[in-house]
């Protein structure tokens, strides 16, 4: 995952195992109720159906690895979002509006795919 600063999900749960590994930048980490950090080299198991989001709210760029098990979240995104021509970018520019569709569009997607989304960041 590229995850630009302000960047990352709001919380959300899903019926499947999720590990994310930072390799650059840093993620704020909301896990249950919990708020912690996430730097490189840092390892996020999260366990299905257990309630959590990350933010980067750093001024650069993270990293991160993500792997779900089963498999099969990579299409939610390809739903959602906007091919890149690069993994790093140039990211699309969403005014407010376009942004506030993309959320909507999220939310009705997401049961397709067995996330469920809690409330807003």
């Amino acid at each position: 995952m590229f995850v630009p600063p302000g960047g990352g999900p709001p919380p959300h749960r899903h019926d499947f195992e999720e590990m994310f590994h930072v390799l650059d930048g840093e993620v704020e980490v909301l896990f249950r109720g919990a708020r912690s950090t996430a730097r490189p080299a840092a390892t996020v198991n999260i366990p299905a159906n257990a309630p959590h989001a990350f933010k980067n709210v750093a001024d650069k760029p993270a990293r991160l690895l993500c792997l779900v098990s089963p498999a099969g979240e990579e299409q939610f995104f390809l739903e959602i979002g906007d091919r890149v021509p690069t993994r790093t970018g140039p990211l699309p520019v969403l005014d407010e509006a376009a942004g506030l569709e993309r959320a909507a569009r999220a939310k009705t997607l997401a049961p397709k795919y067995n996330n469920e989304i809690l409330a807003p960041q």
